[in-house]
């Protein structure tokens, strides 16, 4: 396992050698100058010209990668032009809002998608089987960003059940102590109630839309899985040996149509890694995705190749833990 782990992590290198690569080229073709941005529009040309100068805008663009590969592997992302800060100190500041929304917004998918799965393989081509398949159709059919403005619309604006879209945390709440970056998480150990009430309040909406688009692609894979299990042999044996049917549903079919599913739970997790970006922008969530989207529309070339060598690693990696999951969940795996 330790070998394959390392050989796995090797290969990540040139994986991420070619996402930089494209990634570079990709950045200087979006429209837009990132000098307009950094100076005043009364400057001069002369000073212009000594911010692209400094900035390294003026080399070949050949050359400019080569210097960006070597900051890389020394650990430096660049600044960015619109923070004037280093990239990796940006992302390393808006991880944890980012971890917070995805994580509550794939715990939530995984707890409404297997189990609708489960009941539509179990009782196929019932009401509950079709309410399935409308689940995921809507989920995949329709945007996330029109859910997330039809999500506000209706919970804020006419209800009032939930808060207006402004952050991780109401305007009149105090952050709770931080211990680990998530709010909610930090305000239940800190016992600070008020927060993680607000904190949940806050978080609670965006997580459902994410999730809502998530949950659509797992149910429809723990519907497939669970067919193919109830229908094996094994599934057959243990109903002519007369087991109960919650033991041949959870006990056995389930342990085999896991496996698929956990590939397409990673798959899901790199779409909300996506889904993200504008999710954060319309309920004004201080994450990685609000701050790639500044950075797409401010031409700011260290901050989007920094966000996207993240999301690169962070799928990667957990492709890698799938993988690892596999070989310990089933032992045929490790023939």
């Amino acid at each position: 396992m330790i070998v394959y782990v390392a050989r796995r992590l090797l290969l990540l290198m040139p994986v991420l050698f070619g996402v930089t690569l494209i990634t570079f080229v990709l950045t200087r073709i979006i429209p837009g100058n990132p000098i307009d941005l950094m100076v005043s529009p009364l400057a001069g040309p002369d000073v212009r010209a000594r911010i692209a100068e400094a900035a390294g805008l003026n080399d070949p663009i050949w050359l400019q990668y080569v210097h960006y590969v070597v900051q890389v592997l020394h650990g430096d992302l660049g600044d960015s032009f619109v923070t004037s800060r280093p990239v990796l100190a940006d992302l390393a500041s808006r991880f944890m809002p980012t971890f917070e929304l995805t994580l509550i917004a794939m715990l939530l998918a995984i707890a409404f998608a297997v189990p609708l799965g489960i009941a539509a393989a179990v009782w196929r081509d019932s009401w509950v089987d079709h309410l399935a398949r409308l689940i995921a159709i809507a989920g995949v059919g329709m945007p996330v960003f029109w859910v997330g403005l039809l999500a506000i619309y209706i919970f804020y604006f006419q209800l009032h059940w939930l808060p207006a879209p402004q952050g991780r945390i109401g305007p009149f709440t105090d952050p709770p102590q931080t211990i680990t970056g998530l709010y909610t998480l930090d305000a239940l150990l800190a016992g600070n109630w008020s927060a993680f009430k607000a904190s949940l309040a806050a978080v609670i909406m965006p997580a459902a839309v994410l999730g809502f688009a998530a949950m659509a692609p797992l149910a429809r894979m723990t519907r497939a899985g669970m067919i193919e299990a109830l229908d094996a042999d094994y599934a057959r044996a243990a109903r002519a040996l007369g087991l109960g049917a919650r033991s041949v549903i959870l006990r056995h079919a389930f342990r085999n149509a896991i496996l698929p599913l956990l590939t397409m739970t990673a798959i899901v997790y790199g779409y909300l890694l996506g889904g993200v970006v504008l999710i954060e922008n319309v309920f004004a969530w201080p994450g990685l995705g609000r701050y790639v989207f500044t950075a797409i529309t401010s031409s700011d070339y260290p901050a989007i190749q920094g966000f996207i060598l993240y999301s690169t690693t962070i799928y990667v990696l957990l492709f890698l833990l799938v993988d690892v999951l596999y070989v310990i969940l089933d032992p045929r795996v490790r023939l």
